[in-house]
């Protein structure tokens, strides 16, 4: 049986969507972030030596990555759907956003988050302003046009298409939902855009998905 090692508000919450969606059985095994820390704890090391979610163990198999495990549990369990036809100009969408997710947008959107958390976090009062000061110029110079840049790409995108491979939910749809969930609570401008907003909330209104949120407990972007 698949057994899918979920932590909280992170991007196993896309796998669980997909596994609800393939209609495979499997089982969670839940872990917690640390309260103080909001990492990961120890204790997913077990699973995979750099002790992030997601993992899923299968067959005596171990699989970490959100592209390597939706290509895997598509290819496996799928019976031909979520995947295009090799060669195809949708299978070509799907591979870009497989792999655009992480390697372009979500540093970015980690960026405005470990920079927000500079000026909250607890310093002495004299370092406060220099902080704050370095974190709202590296934001507004850096991180913020670049994170405008790229969600109004994908808006552009969702404009012409249904779904990002075209017109049939694919891998390239569980991947992306994350880092649009994660745009909409750190960044005004994702909200603003319609076609983005829309795919969001078409997906949030899915029964899989609905049954996902069920299985996997709370979760702060939905």
């Amino acid at each position: 049986m698949i057994t899918l090692h979920h932590l909280e508000n992170s991007r196993s919450q896309r796998i669980l969507w997909l596994l609800e969606e393939l209609g495979v059985e499997y089982e969670i095994k839940r872990y917690e972030r640390d309260p103080k820390t909001n990492l990961a704890p120890p204790s997913l090391k077990a699973i995979h030596p750099l002790g992030k979610s997601p993992v899923i163990t299968d067959n005596g198999k171990t699989i970490a990555e959100s592209a390597v495990i939706i290509d895997y549990l598509i290819n496996t369990y799928g019976k031909d759907r979520f995947m295009p036809e090799v060669g195809s100009d949708a299978y070509n969408q799907l591979q870009y956003w497989l792999h655009y997710a992480e390697g372009s947008l979500m540093p970015f959107l980690v960026m405005a988050l470990i920079f927000q958390k500079v000026k909250s976090a607890p310093m002495p009062f004299f370092v406060r302003p220099v902080a704050k000061g370095i974190a709202n110029q590296v934001l507004k110079s850096y991180v913020d046009p670049n994170v405008t840049n790229h969600l109004q790409f994908i808006e552009d995108h969702l404009s012409k298409n249904t779904w990002f491979a075209g017109d049939e939910l694919s891998g390239a749809d569980f991947q992306m939902i994350f880092p649009l969930e994660a745009a909409m609570s750190r960044s005004e401008v994702a909200s603003k855009l319609p076609h983005v907003l829309a795919f969001v909330e078409k997906v949030h209104a899915l029964s899989a998905y609905k049954a996902a949120l069920e299985k996997g407990g709370p979760y702060a972007y939905a």
